[in-house]
């Protein structure tokens, strides 16, 4: 059996080396493989890592233009051999360390779907405000899904491949979450949760904001009610691919006159 551990990046200089030498380091119960997918930062970050590049044990894939976290993990997919993922932020606010506990109730046969869960108690440093929209995003899945998960937002998800066997993923940027946690809910995995070290990222500034709060509102209203409606998907698109973006040039704007 083979772990693939998908580490998607953008921009992520300060942090993205300390992620790999910790992953390196990691004891695993089985085989790993590292596939680094560099979504068009601005470094190439396969510069910044060429010493782990050359050793062989990472594999590396840059994406010409920044597409989103979602694409970055698709491809990332695509490019794996092992027969288990999990997914690895690159701002170093997940604990490589913890993801053989991750494994073992996967490894026992027990379950097939495992997430890393923050909320056991409150993460270190998360502002009130996301920690209030990922309680809310987990209840409303809890609610439409019938499951009974304390962090359904975690960027720790470990799956099989079989899983995926059935699912086909549309996320292209941080709708991936929502997602992937609808499309399993409803094919009837189980998720089994697991407490993990956390700590809000210390380098660089979070990408998500609550438009993308919103965005995995809808993914979680159309996956449960509507998942085949074409109007719904255009009014999905409307608000991904048009208000949401004059919204955030909107905002950047004005935090430049502020500033």
């Amino acid at each position: 059996m083979k772990l693939s551990i998908i580490v998607p990046c953008f921009n992520e200089e300060d942090t993205i080396k300390l992620v790999l030498n910790n992953l390196l380091k990691v004891e695993f119960p089985i085989e790993k493989e590292i596939i680094v997918v560099d979504d068009g930062s601005k470094l190439n970050h396969k510069k910044i890592i060429h010493e782990e590049i050359n050793s062989n044990k990472i594999k590396f894939i840059r994406l010409t233009k920044n597409q989103g976290k979602g694409v970055a993990i698709r491809v990332g997919l695509k490019h794996a051999s092992g027969d288990v993922f999990i997914i690895q932020d690159a701002d170093f606010e997940y604990y490589p360390q913890d993801i053989p506990k991750l494994l073992n109730p996967l490894l026992n046969q027990s379950v097939k779907v495992v997430y890393g869960t923050r909320f056991k108690t409150k993460p270190s440093l998360m502002s009130r405000s996301h920690y209030m929209a990922n309680k809310f995003l987990t209840n409303l899945t809890n609610f439409l899904y019938k499951a009974e998960l304390t962090d359904m937002e975690t960027g720790y998800k470990l799956f099989t491949k079989n899983t995926l066997k059935n699912i086909n993923l549309n996320c292209r940027e941080f709708e991936f979450e929502p997602e992937i946690t609808a499309k399993l809910l409803l094919s009837g995995y189980r998720i089994k949760e697991i407490p993990i070290e956390y700590k809000y990222r210390q380098y660089g500034s979070a990408k998500i904001n609550w438009l993308d709060g919103i965005e995995s509102l809808l993914i979680l209203l159309q996956y449960r009610f509507c998942p085949d409606s074409k109007l719904y998907q255009l009014l999905y698109n409307t608000y991904k691919f048009h208000i949401k973006k004059v919204i955030n040039k909107l905002l950047t704007f004005f935090k430049k006159i502020v500033h």
